[in-house]
C-alpha cells in the first residue's frame, strides 16, 4: 500500500501525517507493507524543511520530521500512490479535479477515511504553537487508527 498525505503547501500537516503514519506503521507490525509520503498542492515551500513548529511539536514526542523536504503534487502520483488522503475538504476537492480524468489512486479526507470522522484537520500554520499541538492531536489519532485499520488480518469466508 502507498499512501501520500496532501496539505497545501506541505510544511506543516502533511510532514506531521508522513511522520506520524510512518511511525504507528511500524509500531503496527506493517514494516515493508506500506510506503509514505506527503505533497502540497501549492509550490510556495518545495525543497523546504517543514515549519520549525511542526518539527517541535513531533520532536516533543519522539518523531524526527526535519529530513522531509515539502514537495507540491505531481500527475504521476495519482498513478504511484494507491491512497492519497487530504487534510480537508479544500485539498480533497483540488484532488479530485486534478485526477479527473486520470490516475488510479483512491482520494479520500485523511480523517474520515482513518476514524469516520468528515472533518478537517485545521491548518495551524497562520495560528500560534497551540494550533500545531492540535494538528498534532488529531494527526496522531488518525495514523494510528488508519494504520491498525491496515494491520488487520483480511478475514477470508471458509464457505
Amino acid at each position: 500500500m502507498r499512501i501520500l498525505f496532501v496539505c497545501l503547501g506541505n510544511i506543516c500537516r502533511s510532514p506531521l501525517a508522513e511522520g506520524l503514519f510512518r511511525h504507528a506503521a511500524a509500531q503496527a507490525g506493517l514494516g515493508d507493507r506500506v510506503a509514505v509520503d506527503s505533497a502540497g498542492t501549492g509550490d510556495w515551500h518545495c525543497g523546504e524543511a517543514p515549519d520549525p513548529r511542526a518539527i517541535t511539536v513531533a520532536a516533543r514526542y519522539g518523531i524526527d520530521i526535519s529530513g522531509q523536504r515539502a514537495r507540491q503534487i505531481r500527475r504521476e502520483d495519482f498513478h504511484a500512490f494507491d491512497l492519497i488522503l487530504g487534510m480537508d475538504h479544500a485539498n480533497v476537492n483540488h484532488l479530485t479535479r486534478m485526477a479527473a480524468h486520470d490516475g488510479t489512486a483512491e482520494i479520500d479526507l485523511f480523517l474520515a477515511r482513518a476514524t469516520g470522522e468528515r472533518r478537517d484537520v485545521a491548518d495551524p500554520y497562520f495560528g500560534e504553537a497551540a494550533g500545531f499541538q492540535t494538528a498534532y492531536d488529531d494527526i496522531k489519532a488518525g495514523a494510528e487508527a488508519l494504520a491498525a485499520g491496515l494491520a488487520m488480518p483480511v478475514s477470508r469466508d471458509s464457505g
